[in-house]
């Protein structure tokens, strides 16, 4: 465990016990967002390389254009 994760547990372990565990709930739940947002990502690693080649197909065959953030 790094330390600045150490401290941040010893300073959670002073707040009151129902603060403590809405801070764990929270905690848990980014985590295991987190986990899912990963596994997302390495499974559409396919459709994802795809979509870019196509991107850039059709950039290099003048398909494209600059983005003009004025016209957003």
């Amino acid at each position: 465990m790094t330390q600045l994760l150490e401290k941040a547990f010893k300073e959670a372990s002073k707040l009151p016990e129902i603060e403590q565990n809405v801070l764990a709930k929270w905690l848990i739940a980014e985590l295991e967002s987190e986990g899912k947002w990963e596994r997302m990502f390495a499974e559409s690693e396919d459709v994802l390389e795809k979509l870019a080649d196509e991107a850039l197909t059709e950039h290099t065959q003048g398909k494209t254009k600059p983005l003009d953030i004025d016209k957003l």
